[in-house]
C-alpha cells in the first residue's frame, strides 16, 4: 500500500519530487524517484512496507532484465501462486515482493496481465522496449488513480492534490461534476471537480506514448451480465460461506500484523470471525468507535459499540475503542483536503479516527467489511425497490400524486424522512427510477439555488444522468435488483465508500483491505437468485444464513445502522460558524455558483423542518472549502491535522 505519481512529457524534475512529497502520508516507510530526461519520464513512489520489508522491495522497481519498471500501489493477494508459475517458466526474481511478480507477469503476458491478478491496485509500468507507459486501476476501484492529459503531456497520481503541484494543470471547474456532488454527495467517475483531471474508472487501463493516451480499454466490469444460476437455498448458503472464507483467508497475506475494523454489523463481524478461523493462533486486534453525544441517538443513529463488544467477546479478540463527539465538526476542512473531493459525509472522519487508533497500536493493515451491502443487497433502497410491486402498477397520474404527497411529509424524524425519500420519485419509470434512489435531492430543485452562470454552464453542456449512462452497458432483461446493485458497485461503492476508505486510512499510514470485494465472491453474488439476497424485509439473507455458525443471532439479525453523525443538530451548533463563513453572501457571490437569496431560503426552510436539505447545505459547504484549498492556491497544502 503506497502512493504513486509520475509523468511523461514536458515537465521538470523538481515537479516529480513535489508530487512525491504531497503523497508522503501514504508511504511513511520509504520513497523513490526515477527521472529519465531522454524519455521525458518521471516515476515516483511512497512506500508503506507490508510485503517484503527489505530494501529489495523499494520502488520504482526494474525487472531483473532491466526492460520494464513499475510504481505500484496496493496488494496482489495471489502473488505467491503467480510467482510459482513464473519461476517454472524461467523468470528470475531478486525480491520477495508482489511488485516484482507484476513486472514478470507483464513481461510474459503483456496486456493480458489483468486476468491473472487478484488484488487491489493502481500501477504504472514503463516499457523501455516501445517507450510506452501502461496505467491501470483494479476492477472494483479499491485503489484510486487520477490523471491529466494536456499539450505538455500526461500526469498521473494516487491523489488529485499531487497533480496540482504542476502550475500547468488547468483549474477550470467542471460544473457537471458540481451538480453531481450536490445530487449524490459524490461524483461518478471519470469526472472530478476540474475539467482537466479525470478519475481512471475501475477496471480500466491506459497506454500512453509520447505524452498522449493512445489506447483506453476496460479489462473488467462488474459481472452482472451473467445468467442467474438456479440453486437450492442450501447450495447458495454453502457456496457463499465457502467463498467468503476463501476471500478472507486470501487477503490475510502480510509480513506485518493484521487487525480489523469492527463496527458490530454483520459484514465486519463476518470478516473478523473468518479471520479468526483462518489464523486461530494469531493475535488479532480490532478497532471501533464510540460516540459520547446523545444527539446521535436523537437523530436516529443506533449505537454500534455494544454489538462490537459482543462480537469481540464471542470471538475472543481484543477491541480498542476511540470515543468522539461534537468536536468532530472541527475536522471538516481536513477531511475535504484528504479526500481530494468535496464528499458531503462525516463517515470519512469516523474512519480516520479508527485508523489512527490502529496505527497508534502499531497496526499497519486492517480488514474491513466494506462491500457486503453492495453485493448482497444491504441498503434500504434495495428493500424499497422490492416493495415497489405493491404500488408501481398504478397509473402515472396516481403515482405523480404520491410523489407530490411525499414531498409534503415533515422532515423532523428519521422514519418520516425515509418514507418521504422512498416515494419522492414515484412517478418515474425504468432506469430513471433506479437512478433516483441514489439522489439526495431532486436535481430539478437544485436548479433553483444555482446562479445564472452555473445554469448557463449546465445548459451549454450535454449533461446526462451518469448513472443511467452506466446502466446502458447491461442487458435489458436483467432483474431490477441486480441493475441497482451494479450501480452500487460501479459508483456508490467506488466513487464514495472506497474513496474515503482509501484516503482517510492512508492519511494515517494504514492499509485497509476489503475481502468481501474479492472478484470470485462478487461473481458468485451476481449469479445468485435475487430472492437469496433480498428476501422480503430481510436484507443480505444468504450471507446472514451463511454466518449463523460463526456469530450470535442478535448480531446477524440486528437492525442495520448507518455510519454517520447528528448533522442536523450540528448545523445549528458546532458547524454553524463554518456554515456562516462558507455560505456567506460574500463567499457565495465571489464563487459565483449559487444564488444567495435561494440559499438563504433553503437554509430557513431546513431549519423550520419544511424540507430536509441538511446534506445539500453540507455539500455546498464542502464544495466551497474544496475550492479554497485546491482552486484558490497554487500548491494545495494540508490544514491543521485531524486530532481526536
Amino acid at each position: 500500500m503506497c502512493g504513486i505519481a509520475g509523468f511523461i512529457g514536458d515537465y521538470p524534475k523538481p515537479l516529480l519530487h513535489a508530487m512525491n512529497q504531497s503523497l508522503a502520508h501514504r508511504g511513511p516507510d520509504d520513497y523513490g524517484e526515477l527521472f529519465d530526461a531522454e524519455n521525458r519520464l518521471g516515476l515516483s513512489h511512497r512506500r508503506l512496507s507490508i510485503i517484503d520489508l527489505s530494501p529489495r522491495g523499494r520502488q520504482p522497481m526494474w525487472d531483473e532484465t532491466g526492460q520494464v519498471a513499475i510504481v505500484f500501489n496496493g496488494e496482489i493477494f495471489n502473488y505467491r501462486e503467480c510467482r510459482k508459475r513464473l519461476e517454472g517458466s524461467g523468470h528470475a526474481f531478486k525480491s520477495d515482493s508482489d511488485t516484482e511478480v507484476i513486472l514478470n507477469l507483464y513481461l510474459r503476458y503483456g496486456e493480458g496481465i489483468f486476468s491473472r491478478l487478484n488484488g487491489m491496485y493502481a500501477f504504472a509500468i514503463w516499457d523501455s522496449r516501445d517507450k510506452s507507459l501502461l496505467v491501470a486501476r483494479d476492477g472494483v476501484g479499491v485503489k484510486p488513480l487520477y490523471y491529466c492529459e494536456s499539450d505538455r503531456g500526461f500526469l498521473f497520481a494516487s491523489e488529485l492534490k499531487a497533480l496540482l503541484q504542476s502550475p500547468h494543470v488547468d483549474r477550470e471547474l467542471d460544473h457537471q461534476a458540481i451538480h453531481s456532488y450536490l445530487t449524490y454527495l459524490w461524483c461518478p467517475a471519470p469526472s472530478t471537480m476540474l475539467k482537466s483531471i479525470k478519475k481512471l474508472e475501475p477496471g480500466f487501463a491506459l497506454r500512453i506514448k509520447f505524452g498522449r493516451i493512445v489506447k483506453r480499454w476496460c479489462f473488467y466490469d462488474l459481472p452482472y451480465d451473467q445468467a442467474i444460476v438456479p440453486m437450492t437455498e442450501q447450495e447458495a448458503i454453502e457456496s457463499v460461506r465457502e467463498s467468503v472464507e476463501t476471500a478472507v483467508e486470501r487477503q490475510m497475506v502480510s509480513d506485518v500484523p493484521i487487525g480489523a475494523l469492527l463496527s458490530g454489523g454483520l459484514d465486519s463481524s463476518a470478516v473478523v470471525a473468518l479471520a479468526r478461523k483462518a489464523a486461530p493462533d494469531q493475535d488479532f486486534k480490532c478497532f471501533t468507535i464510540g460516540f459520547n453525544d446523545k444527539s446521535f441517538a436523537d437523530e436516529g443513529w443506533a449505537e454500534d459499540l455494544p454489538y462490537a463488544r459482543q462480537v469481540a467477546q464471542h470471538l475472543g479478540v481484543d477491541l480498542e475503542t476511540v470515543y468522539v463527539g461534537p468536536e468532530m465538526a472541527s475536522e471538516v476542512e481536513s477531511m475535504v483536503y484528504h479526500l481530494d473531493e468535496p464528499q458531503a459525509d462525516f463517515a470519512p472522519i469516523n474512519t480516520y479516527f479508527i485508523c489512527k487508533l490502529a496505527r497508534d497500536h502499531g497496526i499497519k493493515v486492517l480488514l474491513s467489511g466494506a462491500g457486503g451491502d453492495d453485493i448482497f443487497s444491504g441498503y434500504r433502497r434495495h428493500y424499497a425497490l422490492g416493495i415497489e410491486q405493491g404500488w408501481s402498477w398504478l397509473p402515472q397520474l396516481f403515482r405523480r400524486a404520491i410523489r407530490s404527497t411525499a414531498r409534503k411529509i415533515p422532515s423532523n424524524s428519521a422514519q418520516l424522512r425515509r418514507i418521504a425519500k422512498a416515494f419522492s420519485y414515484a412517478d418515474l419509470d425504468g432506469d430513471s427510477r433506479l437512478s433516483s434512489y441514489f439522489q439526495w435531492i431532486d436535481p430539478e430543485f437544485l436548479h433553483k439555488i444555482y446562479s445564472n452562470d452555473m445554469l448557463s454552464a449546465l445548459h451549454a453542456s450535454d449533461y446526462a444522468d451518469p448513472l443511467i449512462h452506466s446502466l446502458d452497458r447491461l442487458p435489458p432483461n436483467m432483474p431490477d435488483l441486480n441493475r441497482m446493485l451494479y450501480l452500487d458497485g460501479k459508483h456508490f461503492l467506488a466513487d464514495h465508500n472506497l474513496n474515503y476508505f482509501d484516503k482517510m486510512s492512508m492519511a494515517t499510514g494504514i492499509e485497509v483491505r476489503v475481502p468481501l470485494l474479492d472478484p470470485d465472491l462478487i461473481s458468485l453474488a451476481a449469479r445468485l437468485p435475487t430472492q437469496y439476497k433480498q428476501r422480503g424485509g430481510v436484507s443480505k439473507w444468504v450471507l446472514k444464513k451463511a454466518m449463523e455458525p460463526y456469530l450470535p443471532e442478535q448480531v446477524i439479525y440486528r437492525t442495520k445502522s448507518g455510519f454517520g453523525v447528528p448533522l442536523r443538530t450540528w448545523l445549528g451548533s458546532e458547524l454553524k460558524p463554518l456554515v456562516n463563513d462558507t455560505l456567506s453572501e460574500h463567499s457565495l457571490s465571489k464563487r459565483g455558483l449559487f444564488n444567495v437569496e435561494a440559499v438563504r431560503d433553503l437554509q430557513k426552510r431546513t431549519q423550520s423542518g419544511a424540507i430536509d436539505a441538511t446534506y445539500t447545505i453540507l455539500s455546498m459547504m464542502c464544495i466551497e472549502l474544496w475550492c479554497r484549498m485546491f482552486l484558490d492556491v497554487q500548491n494545495p497544502s494540508p490544514p491543521a491535522p485531524l486530532a481526536i
